[in-house]
């Protein structure tokens, strides 16, 4: 959890392109060959990595094509549960399948489909690139929620409106570039671009990595950690493939959780 004032969990575990992004952000591939599926160990890096992939981090699928996006399971009371860009969702609707863990041709933990998308009323109405976030319902398989499968990444966001939610934190951060079947990971400072808007510099990306996750506090052992963002916001996530941007998680995001977790996430 980042410390800081105004700075919430918005689950607790318990115990036991604006209309779709035609070419959705992402990154050039360093190849890198890491032993399992663990998140590689959180150190600064100047460039982006191929890997194998981490369980709860995986690939947007159109209901059929190539993948174009990036999600990751987020802890609900429900389990079923994903965030990612909201310029990622439009124009897909619900027919779209989060496949977690994704490399290779593999889905080493199934496939899952999206059921209902929650983007913000600001986004919907003037696609603001402060609100460039949405949570995805996510259907069960033989009842099982996606969460049970592959465990789920913290979420932190402040819900104060006057909150400098901005301080530099060290982050890892995922995505799925659209022309290769294996993700990248890149591990460097998010700082702040604007009052509302974090920027990751990391070379190595291409597009496909819109909605990967900016993780804090990493378990090199089981990959998860907490997110503090995702790639948009600015420039739909950045017009270069050195700099990423992701809009700083605030109050608005808060209500769009709390929104989709009421709604049965």
């Amino acid at each position: 959890m980042l410390a800081g004032a105004g700075l919430v969990a918005l689950a607790i575990p318990t115990a036991g392109g604006a209309t779709g992004e035609a070419t959705p952000r992402a990154r050039a591939t360093t190849p890198a060959d890491p032993a399992s599926k663990a998140s590689p160990a959180v150190k600064a890096s100047p460039a982006g990595q191929a890997f194998t992939g981490v369980a709860a981090v995986g690939a947007l699928f159109p209901s059929g094509g190539k993948h174009f996006c990036t999600a990751s399971v987020v802890h609900s009371p429900a389990g079923d549960l994903a965030v990612t860009a909201a310029h990622c969702v439009g124009g897909h609707g619900s027919s779209m399948v989060f496949v977690p863990g994704f490399h290779d041709g593999q889905a080493p933990y199934g496939a899952w489909p999206v059921t209902r998308v929650y983007t913000d009323a600001a986004w919907q109405s003037s696609q603001d690139p402060d609100d460039d976030v949405a949570f995805l319902q996510l259907g069960r398989t033989a009842g099982v929620p996606v969460e049970n499968v592959t465990g789920s990444e913290a979420m932190a966001a402040s819900d104060d409106p006057g909150a400098d939610d901005t301080t530099p934190a060290l982050v890892q951060v995922i995505g799925y570039p659209q022309d290769t079947d294996q993700p990248v990971w890149c591990v460097n400072w998010a700082h702040a671009f604007s009052a509302t808007q974090r920027e990751f510099d990391c070379g190595g990306y291409r597009n496909g990595t819109s909605g990967g996750p900016f993780l804090t506090d990493v378990d090199p052992k089981s990959g998860q950690g907490t997110v503090i963002g995702v790639i948009g916001g600015y420039e739909q996530g950045g017009d270069t493939d050195a700099v990423s941007y992701a809009a700083v998680f605030g109050p608005s995001v808060v209500t769009l959780y709390q929104i989709a977790i009421s709604s049965g996430g």
